[in-house]
């Protein structure tokens, strides 16, 4: 098998991994807070191993760099959170084309950080985002779960694309499992004070859950990514990961029995038709560039 094939394996392996995390959402009959520190914990412990394995350091080139990992961290604790959270009161399917706006989010909070302006197509991306939206809603009331729930999604991903730019401007020269090896340990410590059941009151099949959750669905997929890049083009991989909201659903209609509904299909559709496009915008322009693992990670 050729280097590129490979690579693209590796690739699919990977986004089809950071898709079944949602699964957890519904696994693990804890909080999502909860969910968030106990899988943080064990991606932190494993990240560390496999650095040290691979003969990378832990330490970080610069001290200034601490205070940008830490913020990092906080970002993405609250990513995570609100992403179980979205999940467990909307559904797998729904939360997960809740969160996945974040790319549309991505182009409008950019101008932020650099010069680029926002153009139509990003307008036009943003009101089709909307629309698919709005078909995923069953109500508009708060009191209704699935709404919530689809709020929720939506601010995770807004914090996603928040740490992506922040990583993107403050953090590039970093690997993906060094960057996560901070941000786990940042996310664990700052959750950890409010968790609501201790380790030791956890059952064993939520202990198993989570173990998988932290190896099999954090720290493997963030290392397949990463060994993929050296083959494939920022374009590749960015449409590919695109493809997490559908092994998301898959996976949770052939282990949970969890069916999504035509409009939840339409709205899907159409949401992630506008990540896929506005992906392949933002990639375009570099075909040849790596592109950095945090930017598609769960």
């Amino acid at each position: 098998m050729r280097p590129e094939q490979t690579s693209l394996l590796y690739l699919h392996i990977a986004v089809l991994l950071f898709g079944g995390t949602a699964l957890f959402s519904k696994l693990i009959d804890l909080s999502a807070l909860d969910i968030t520190v106990y899988r943080t914990a064990v991606a932190f412990v494993v990240l560390a191993l496999l650095l040290k394995l691979t003969g990378k350091r832990l330490r970080l080139e610069q001290n200034k760099d601490y205070f940008i990992a830490v913020m990092l961290g906080v970002v993405v604790g609250l990513h995570w959170v609100t992403y179980f959270a979205g999940m467990q009161m909307a559904g797998i399917a729904t939360g997960i084309i809740a969160f996945f706006t974040y790319p549309v989010i991505t182009v409008f909070l950019e101008p932020f950080f650099t010069k680029q302006r926002i153009k139509n197509k990003d307008i036009v991306s943003a009101c089709v985002v909307l629309f698919g939206i709005y078909l995923l809603i069953p109500e508009a009331s708060l009191g209704n779960q699935v709404t919530l729930g689809i709020i929720t999604g939506i601010i995770s991903g807004a914090l996603f694309a928040l740490r992506n730019l922040l990583q993107k401007r403050f953090f590039a020269s970093y690997s993906g499992p060094h960057t996560m090896f901070y941000q786990t340990l940042t996310a664990c410590m700052m959750l950890a004070a409010f968790v609501q059941i201790p380790p030791t009151q956890l059952p064993s099949q939520d202990i198993y859950y989570i173990l998988l959750a932290g190896v099999v669905f954090t720290a493997i997929p963030h290392a397949l990514f990463a060994s993929s890049l050296k083959h494939l083009s920022a374009t590749t991989a960015g449409l590919i990961s695109c493809l997490q909201p559908l092994y998301g659903t898959l996976l949770a209609f052939m282990l949970l029995a969890e069916e999504p509904t035509i409009m939840t299909l339409v709205g899907g559709l159409l949401v992630i038709s506008a990540a896929c496009f506005e992906t392949w915008s933002i990639t375009r322009k570099k075909p040849n560039a790596s592109i950095r693992p945090s930017r598609c990670q769960r």
